[in-house]
C-alpha cells in the first residue's frame, strides 16, 4: 500500500525527534518502505535526517540514501564521515549504487570512502564501475551476479550457486563462463534441477543470449533490454569476458531519465534541470532557445518589411499572418515528433527513412489540401476578394507541405550527425517553418498579386 506523507505526518516526526522519543520514531516508520523513508528525509532538515538514519538497520538506511535526490543527498552525505559512508552505507548497497553515489563526490573524498572500505573485493568493483562513463553499460551495471565455470561437475555448480547467491539480491539466471571468464551463456536453473545427473552443464546451457558491451551507451542498452523483454541483461569487457549485469530497476532509471531528456529539449530547454535548481540554472537552460525564438522573430519581421508595400495595397494578407505561421508550426512538430519516436524506440531503420520521408510528404499534402480547402471556403464567404482567398489557400497548401518535409529531414538529419532528434520537436522547428512559412506566403502573395491586379 502506498503511503502519504503529509504535512500532519512529518510535523509529528519532527515533533517526536526533538523530543528523542526512539520507540515512537520506529514505531511510526519502522515499517515504511526506504523509498517514502526516503521522501521524509527530503522533508526534514539534514541534521533530523541524520538522526533519523541513526536508527535505522544498516541495510534499510544505505538504500535510504540511495533513493535521495542528488542534491539532498549531498548535503546529507557532508555530515558524515568518509569512514561511516564507507562502513554504514557503501558495504551494505549494490555495487552499482556504491559506485554512483561516490561518484557523485570530490576526488578526494573518493579516495577518503574508498580507503577505509575493509573488504577489498567491494572496494575493487567499485573503482573498476567508476572507470566507465555513467552514460554507458559499465557505468550502468552492477558487478554481483551468479556464473559457473563450464568444466564444473555438476555438485560443484550447484554449490557455486548457493554460495553466491548469498551476494545477490536477486538471482534472475546463472551465467556459464569458460576458464578465462569469457560469457558462453546461461544456464536455467529448472534444467539444473530437474535433467539426469548424467547431462553435463555445457549441454544444458542456452548459447543463444543477448548481451551489452561495457562502452555501449546505457540508452542502447536499455532500448536491448526493452525489445527482448529482458529483466537483466550481462555485460562483457571488449574480449567478451563477463564483468556485470544490468537489471531492470536500472534500465527503468535510464528510460525516465531519457524521456525527461527528451521533454525537455521539446520544451527549449538546453539542459536537465528540476524546479528547485537556482535561478541562474534555469535562466541558462531556458535563455539559448529564447535567443533562437527571438532571432527567428527578426528574421520573420525583416521578411514582412520586405514586402510591405504589398501589405499596403492589400492589408488584409497581414490578418493571416498568425494562421500560416502557427500551422506550419504544428505540421512541422507533428511530423518531427512521429520521426523522433520511431528513432527513440528504434522502429525506424536506416533503410525506412526514405520510405518514411515520402509517406510524411503524402500525408502533408493530404492534410494540406484539406486545411488550404477549408480557409478557401472562409474567404469565399467572408471576403470578397478573390485573390487573397487563392493566395492563402495555396500558402497554406504549400507551408503544411514544406513544414512537413522539414519536420521528417531535420531530425533525420540531426540523428545522422549524433545530435538527439528531440531537439527538432521544440523551439528550432517552429522557428525554422515560421520563417519559412512567412517568406513562403509572401512569395506566393507577389505572384498572385502579378496574376490579378
Amino acid at each position: 500500500m502506498q503511503i502519504q506523507i503529509t504535512s500532519q505526518f512529518i510535523g509529528r516526526l519532527v515533533s517526536l525527534i526533538e523530543s528523542r522519543d526512539e520507540a515512537q520514531i520506529l514505531e511510526l516508520i519502522g515499517d515504511l518502505h526506504p523509498v517514502d523513508l526516503a521522501e521524509i528525509f527530503e522533508e526534514i532538515s539534514p541534521i533530523r535526517a541524520k538522526y533519523l538514519y541513526t536508527l535505522l538497520d544498516e541495510e534499510k538506511a544505505a538504500e535510504v540514501v540511495a533513493f535521495l535526490d542528488e542534491d539532498v543527498r549531498e548535503k546529507f552525505l557532508s555530515q558524515l564521515t568518509s569512514k561511516e559512508i564507507a562502513e554504514n552505507f557503501v558495504e551494505n548497497l549494490d555495487s552499482d549504487d556504491a559506485a554512483d553515489i561516490i561518484g557523485e563526490l570530490s576526488e578526494e573524498r573518493q579516495r577518503e570512502v574508498l580507503s577505509e572500505i575493509d573488504d577489498i573485493e567491494i572496494a575493487s568493483d567499485i573503482v573498476d564501475l567508476l572507470k566507465y562513463d555513467e552514460d554507458t553499460a559499465g557505468g550502468l551495471m552492477a558487478k554481483e551476479l551468479v556464473k559457473v565455470n563450464v568444466n564444473w561437475s555438476r555438485d560443484k555448480v550447484i554449490d557455486e550457486v548457493r554460495l553466491q547467491s548469498h551476494e545477490v539480491d536477486n538471482v534472475y539466471t546463472v551465467y556459464v563462463v569458460d576458464d578465462n571468464d569469457v560469457l558462453l551463456g546461461i544456464l536455467p536453473l529448472k534444467k539444473l534441477l530437474i535433467e539426469p545427473e548424467i547431462v553435463r552443464i555445457e549441454d544444458m546451457y542456452h548459447d543463444k543470449i543477448q548481451f551489452a558491451v561495457v562502452h555501449q551507451s546505457a540508452e542502447e542498452a536499455a532500448s536491448m533490454m526493452k525489445k527482448y523483454d529482458l529483466v537483466v541483461l550481462p555485460v562483457v569487457d571488449e574480449i567478451g569476458r563477463l564483468v556485470g549485469r544490468i537489471t531492470i530497476d536500472d534500465v527503468v532509471d535510464v528510460l525516465q531519465e531519457e524521456a525527461e531528456k527528451d521533454y525537455q529539449l521539446m520544451s527549449g530547454l538546453s539542459g536537465s534541470v528540476e524546479s528547485d535548481d537556482t535561478i541562474w540554472v534555469l535562466t541558462r537552460a531556458r535563455m539559448p532557445w529564447l535567443l533562437v525564438g527571438l532571432i527567428g522573430g527578426i528574421v520573420g519581421s525583416q521578411i514582412i518589411s520586405v514586402y510591405e508595400d504589398q501589405i499596403k495595397i492589400h492589408p488584409e494578407m497581414a490578418y493571416f499572418i498568425p494562421l500560416i505561421a502557427a500551422m506550419g508550426g504544428n505540421a512541422g512538430v507533428q511530423s518531427s515528433a512521429i520521426i523522433v519516436q520511431g528513432l527513440a524506440n528504434n522502429t525506424l531503420k536506416k533503410g525506412d527513412a526514405l520510405l518514411k520521408f515520402f509517406k510524411e510528404l503524402s500525408v502533408g499534402l493530404l492534410n494540406g489540401i484539406v486545411c488550404a480547402s477549408v480557409i478557401m471556403l472562409y474567404n469565399i464567404v467572408f471576403s470578397n476578394h478573390m485573390g487573397i482567398a487563392i493566395t492563402v489557400s495555396v500558402a497554406m497548401l504549400t507551408v503544411i507541405v514544406v513544414a512537413s518535409i522539414m519536420g521528417t529531414f531535420i531530425p533525420l538529419t540531426l540523428h545522422r550527425f549524433k545530435i538527439d532528434p528531440a531537439l527538432a520537436t521544440g523551439p528550432f522547428i517552429t522557428t525554422m517553418n515560421d520563417i519559412t512559412g512567412m517568406f513562403i506566403y509572401f512569395l506566393i502573395g507577389r505572384m498572385m498579386y502579378e496574376m490579378f491586379v
